[in-house]
């Protein structure tokens, strides 16, 4: 069974899922001729409207990068490597790493996305190291579904770009929504709290069904390289490998956010969580440069979010001037309830998920329209933002982008997991669907 499901999604992506940059062209002309067809805006007024919004992002999208750059960062930090090399000496079983292996990842998502993604393929590598009996394709599985939870966590753009002054969405919102209302929400608690029971034991039973797979073979990684203490280094580089400055500021940055927390300013946006990143970044690391080798690295992942963000940027443009929000929005006041709105928002997130593949880039989309219809029909707001939070979460299970970076480090294919992560969609869109409708 299973082994038939790998095979048919792996054959449908490989022939059918184009880079994610060629659906992002593919939206923008699609919402272009629905805007000429379905409202009286001329192609010039599209063209005008796409080319006014497409750099209205910039400043979002640097906040995402340097999150994404933040996590990435600290997982390869050489102390964070030891921490994940000693709790892999601690399993002795199979379903022990498995279960392990799926809990880590779940909480370094709900921290940091980026984190999350890192440390669960480097996770991995290491605890396939000590207990090669392993199903090896079932623990990458296990470690890429963790990060389902990431935008109900700590990091998640959503409910922090709706809790940041002066964002994108706060005209539409007439404020700025705090994350008490989403992140703090009894729904979101309930589902949080449902991933961390729900996808260990899913993982788990999956791993006494299927305990073994093919035997992978890793390619060592090259490990971080250090100064030698033996070779002469001049005053520049000296001062470069020092801990001093990377000491100093680090205690200045943990000092200002203490101050803030103290002083009750830290309101936990975008801008403070990754002002904190950062500065545990410098700490981990030590040195001036081990932090610059790790941030040239991670700067390597980014350059997808910084290609797309503008194109998304216009297709909010083109959707919020020529009134196709307000028609997508009608569309949803007159199918859905109060009571059934956060579901549906769910479910045509997830669907969306497929074609936006980036949770910042999806509320730039779909953001206005959801809270266009949420307004309309007195549904709440906060839990139809956390809605569309959810379903571009759910479905990232299905979507190859944001699995490369585990694959990459793993050392493995899509279509190697893909069976394992069709169940655990089924699974958890069961789940996260009766949540939405009771809450």
């Amino acid at each position: 069974m299973v082994t038939s499901t790998v095979a048919f999604f792996d054959r449908m992506m490989r022939e059918y899922t184009p880079d994610p940059f060629l659906l992002c062209l593919f939206l923008t002309i699609l919402l272009f001729f629905m805007g000429i067809f379905m409202t009286p805006s001329t192609p010039k007024e599209m063209v005008f409207y796409w080319g006014e919004g497409f750099w209205a992002l910039i400043q979002f999208t640097m906040q995402m990068v340097m999150i994404l750059v933040g996590g990435y960062v600290i997982a390869i930090a050489e102390p964070s490597r030891k921490f994940l090399a000693s709790i892999a000496s601690t399993v002795k079983t199979s379903g022990q790493a498995v279960v392990v292996i799926t809990l880590v990842a779940l909480t370094a998502s709900f921290i940091n996305w980026g984190l999350g993604l890192v440390v669960g393929g480097i996770l991995c590598r290491e605890i396939y190291k000590v207990l090669p009996t392993a199903n090896y394709r079932l623990l990458v599985a296990s470690s890429y579904s963790g990060f389902i939870v990431w935008h109900g966590g700590l990091s998640g753009s959503i409910p922090l770009v709706i809790a940041t002054p002066g964002n994108f969405t706060e005209h539409l919102i007439g404020g700025t929504i705090p994350i008490t209302e989403t992140l703090l929400s009894p729904l979101n608690i309930a589902a949080v709290t449902g991933m961390f029971i729900l996808l260990p034991l899913s993982n788990w039973m999956l791993g006494r069904v299927y305990p073994n797979s093919t035997p992978v073979v890793l390619q060592e990684t090259p490990a971080p390289s250090k100064p030698l203490k033996d070779v002469y280094m001049g005053p520049a580089e000296r001062l470069e490998n020092s801990r001093l400055f990377s000491l100093a500021i680090s205690a200045m940055g943990f000092t200002y956010i203490g101050i803030q927390v103290a002083e009750h300013n830290f309101r936990f946006t975008l801008n403070d969580v990754n002002f904190s990143l950062l500065f545990l970044a410098i700490f981990l690391h030590g040195t001036p440069r081990s932090l610059i080798n790790a941030i040239s690295e991670a700067a390597s992942k980014v350059g997808p979010i910084l290609l797309q963000f503008p194109f998304y940027a216009g297709i909010m443009g083109m959707i919020e001037s020529s009134k196709l929000a307000d028609l997508i929005s009608n569309w949803f006041v007159e199918t859905a309830t109060v009571h059934t709105f956060p579901l549906l928002a769910f479910y045509s997130a997830g669907l969306l998920n497929l074609f936006i593949p980036s949770g910042g880039g999806q509320w730039a989309v779909q953001g206005p329209v959801i809270l266009e219809a949420a307004t309309k029909m007195g549904a709440s707001i906060p839990y139809a933002a956390m809605a569309v939070a959810w379903g571009d979460a759910w479905t990232n299970l299905l979507q190859p982008f944001w699995a490369l970076p585990v694959l990459a480090i793993a050392g493995l294919q899509l279509r190697e997991i893909m069976g394992y992560c069709v169940a655990l969609l089924f699974i958890t869109g069961a789940y996260l669907s009766f949540v939405f409708l009771v809450f």
